[in-house]
């Protein structure tokens, strides 16, 4: 493993922490990996007795999470509308399913090598103490299902982050004190940062006459594909050389 500094602004009162030495030290038992500089990848059965060691350490503790980020891995790496090779493509874009949306991802894992985990967590850490940073992520074991362990009982900011993930990628935080929505209305239905999410929605809000009241309908509109413009270069209007 190469050499890993945490560091943070280039201040006066920046500390350098060789992560080789402080991972060997304090998790030297388990199985980790750095993905860059300062993130780090910990089984998810692990999630709780590493961050309770990151919390509270002699050398350094992240005393604050910073923020909780959902991630779905769906269609990482592909993209429909790469405009790049878009002159090869032409409108037949929007008929080859090659974007969100429109095969499932079990398909986009079996035949695009789509990551073996769909969905990850990051914890964003941060130690006043020694004015450092770390990132730990945490894949989730079940696709179908996403959860972790919530961690509202090492770091009480995680409340609101968590119910956010939840609320906009469906991953469950078990034993939290109050998981439900945050975003979108109790009758939101499905996750929208999902990327199967329909660009549509699930349902929509509209205002019923007879209830005398706003209910939750589904969707009227039909879903079509939008070809995006792509600009190429003209040379109309310039100076005959």
């Amino acid at each position: 493993m190469n050499n890993q500094n945490i560091s943070s602004n280039n201040s006066p009162s920046e500390k350098n922490i060789d992560l080789n030495c402080f991972f060997d030290k304090n998790f030297d038992n388990l199985n980790y990996k750095f993905e860059n500089s300062n993130t780090v990848v910990f089984d998810a059965d692990h999630l709780i007795d590493v961050l309770k060691k990151l919390s509270k350490n002699d050398q350094i503790s992240f005393e604050i999470l910073i923020d909780i980020i959902g991630i779905d891995y769906s269609d990482f790496g592909l993209s429909e509308w790469n405009a790049k090779n878009a002159n090869n493509k032409g409108y037949s874009r929007g008929i080859k399913k090659d974007s969100s949306g429109r095969y499932t991802y079990d398909t986009a894992k079996k035949h695009f090598n789509q990551p073996k985990k769909r969905f990850a967590v990051i914890y964003n850490l941060l130690s006043i103490s020694s004015n450092a940073r770390l990132n730990v992520k945490i894949y989730c074991n079940d696709d179908e299902n996403p959860s972790l362990p919530t961690v509202t009982s090492i770091w009480s900011s995680a409340d609101w982050y968590e119910r956010e993930a939840y609320d906009l990628f469906g991953i469950v935080f078990t034993n939290h004190p109050d998981l439900r929505r945050i975003l979108t209305d109790y009758g939101f239905i499905g996750h929208p940062l999902r990327k199967d999410f329909p660009l549509i929605g699930n349902v929509e809000v509209n205002y019923d006459l007879d209830k005398e009241r706003v209910i939750y309908q589904p969707v009227t509109i039909e879903p079509r594909v939008l070809i995006p413009k792509v600009i190429r270069p003209d040379n109309k209007g310039e100076d005959d050389a």
